[in-house]
């Protein structure tokens, strides 16, 4: 039987979409101006995203203290709401529809690896947030998931399945709670 072997990994494939110069420049911003308190203005904040390759609408809200990996990988709808100590770990792309709330804390991961390989190779895979969906504080949606139209993962919880629309999921890992209802 093999063993884990990290000096084995290479991940050398794999290609995050902008250059160095570009990658250490974004490294300098994101620290300075998104992962920190210094710059609260929201409308500054959506504007070096878009500098840096983010396709972002209207009405964006997004917290301080916030890391998002790539931001060339980014797709923002319109009013959307990022929380406080949000991480987007946007190895591939991330698409948030209209009017989605990320609550304070919560991950958005797009990587893993593939722990029955000794080299345990990296893997990335997509992450969509539908129109209206709700992320709650300090949970995690794991790479490959699609979050359906409206649907909550309620707080603290683990998307390892996608979510069906109009259904609230709770728990580690989230499982159906009950239908969402929009009065």
């Amino acid at each position: 039987m093999e063993k884990v072997d990290n000096s084995k990994f290479d991940n050398s494939d794999y290609y995050p979409g902008r250059g160095f110069f570009v990658r250490t420049a974004w490294y300098f911003i994101n620290a300075l101006i998104f992962n920190s308190y210094i710059i609260p203005f929201y409308s500054l904040k959506a504007s070096i995203l878009r500098f840096f390759g983010a396709k972002i609408g209207y009405g964006l809200i997004i917290k301080p203290n916030v890391n998002i990996k790539y931001p060339w990988h980014l797709i923002v709808g319109n009013n959307v709401w990022i929380g406080e100590g949000v991480w987007i770990d946007n190895l591939t792309s991330v698409e948030i529809g209209n009017d989605v709330c990320i609550s304070q804390g919560a991950f958005i991961l797009t990587g893993s690896h593939d722990y029955s390989l000794s080299s345990f190779d990296l893997l990335v895979q997509k992450v969509i947030l539908e129109d209206g969906v709700w992320i709650g504080a300090k949970s995690t949606v794991c790479p490959g998931i699609v979050c359906a139209l409206n649907s909550v993962l309620a707080v603290g919880s683990v998307a390892t399945k996608s979510l069906e629309p109009f259904t609230v999921y709770i728990g580690i890992p989230a499982i159906k709670s009950h239908e969402r209802k929009i009065t």
